[in-house]
């Protein structure tokens, strides 16, 4: 097996290319990535209590969130431009952090994994940004694809 048959991204030279999905079939596609990001108990309360002195944190990290999934093909070198149909993100406070779920939907030819991904890490970032005068020894952690459905190569669950 070639390296290019492995990895869609490279030729049959072994140099980068964008896939051509001009034969693929347009369907619905989604993805969830979810992650984490973890602080000090006082750094979360600030937080959900909307005491930070930048605002409020968690709306600055949605509108994070769903701008990097639409940007996500001017960000990552080799992703196709996407119209994407909706851009879900939860926030949800944990014991010691917030876990950051994204799920992207769209219909076309390629999926929105790398939309998801982005998506998280653009919270993560923001939450860190707009706490760091305060505890910068935050921590973003277990970014994942948690679930993707469509397209040729089926459904993925990371809980399987």
């Amino acid at each position: 097996m070639s390296i290019s048959s492995r990895l869609t991204h490279l030729n049959d030279a072994g140099h980068a290319h964008m896939v051509d999905v001009s034969g693929k079939p347009s369907t619905k596609r989604r993805a969830t990535a979810k992650g984490s990001i973890y602080m000090l108990p006082a750094t979360l309360e600030m937080i959900v209590s909307g005491t930070a002195p930048k605002g409020d944190v968690l709306a600055t990290a949605r509108i994070a969130a769903i701008m990097a999934a639409k940007k996500t093909a001017d960000i990552i070198p080799l992703c196709h431009p996407l119209a994407l149909s909706s851009v879900q993100v939860d926030l949800l406070p944990i014991d010691n952090g917030i876990e950051i779920s994204v799920t992207v939907v769209t219909t076309g030819t390629t999926g929105v994994e790398m939309e998801a991904l982005t998506a998280v890490s653009a919270a993560a970032l923001t939450l860190y940004d707009m706490c760091k005068a305060v505890d910068r020894g935050m921590r973003i952690s277990d970014i994942h694809l948690e679930h993707k459905s469509g397209g040729q190569s089926g459904d993925y669950d990371a809980k399987s």
